[in-house]
């Protein structure tokens, strides 16, 4: 593992003349816009990037963007890896151990998700404050101990240092936000009813098919991060999952996501 980690990451760092990106973004479904907000300086296509595994959902467009937001050096992921695909959980997280290996101080993560939380509405976003993990756990199976302790702990996996900060700034911009623990869950099928009365019984606001293994391998190599779920369905009215449905609400709301990660990046 070690070294086709080390194999990317010599590739990206010659590709990119050691960038040395100080924020990395993960971009979920239908929040690909963000990377206009982006001075973009180098774009490598995950096909061009030795082990990178291949987005294959519809609205993930499969490339790393580097470039500046103000005076911060960022990496985005426009399209990240699932579980459901048929990759690894070693495989779902082989960019973030990239990432951090290229220099991120920071991990930014979002999500198009089904809303859990009967006050929630469609568009919402909601700041993510803990996670429940319903998938195979990406660090199962031997510790590399030069990534990160074998029993990492998990208090805190969502900074509430930067959580803080964004609670502030969205008061500023006058952006609503939610709060709440996103589940993570396999996919592919959208969740059912039962699903989702469970899920609200174990103490879930919102449920989707990523985020956690990213997460919980950034915690691993110490990597703070900051997560945000944009609700593009409520699971528990009579509304039926769509997918393109769940990519036009990720539009629609990624314009203030985009302002609210844009203000607290020049602001770590």
């Amino acid at each position: 593992m070690m070294t086709r980690i080390s194999e990317a990451v010599n590739y990206i760092n010659s590709a990119t003349a050691s960038f040395s990106p100080q924020v990395g973004i993960i971009l979920g479904t239908g929040l690909g816009g963000f990377a206009d907000k982006i001075d973009v300086a180098y774009s490598i296509p995950y096909e061009d990037i030795p082990n990178m595994p291949v987005s294959t959902v519809e609205g993930h467009a499969g490339r790393l963007i580097f470039g500046t937001i103000g005076s911060r050096r960022v990496v985005a992921m426009q399209g990240r890896f699932h579980y459901y695909e048929g990759y690894t959980m070693q495989q779902v997280t082989f960019p973030v151990r990239v990432l951090a290996l290229l220099g991120i101080k920071y991990l930014f993560v979002s999500n198009a998700s089904g809303g859990i939380n009967t006050s929630f509405c469609v568009g919402d976003l909601m700041i993510i404050t803990d996670h429940i993990n319903l998938l195979p756990n990406p660090l199962i199976g031997p510790n590399m101990s030069q990534l990160g302790p074998r029993f990492p702990d998990m208090h805190d996996c969502y900074s509430k240092a930067i959580r803080d900060k964004a609670t502030s700034i969205a008061e500023n911009l006058g952006i609503k936000l939610q709060y709440g623990v996103y589940v993570g869950t396999t996919g592919p099928t959208f969740e059912t009813q039962a699903e989702y009365r469970y899920f609200k019984a174990i103490g879930g606001d919102a449920v989707g098919m990523s985020t956690v293994p990213e997460t919980i391998v950034a915690r691993h190599m110490g990597v703070p991060v900051f997560g945000v779920s944009v609700i593009t369905n409520c699971g528990l009215s009579e509304q039926k999952g769509d997918h393109e449905d769940v990519q036009l609400q990720g539009r629609k709301a990624g314009e203030r996501m985009s302002r609210l990660f844009v203000e607290l990046i020049e602001k770590l």
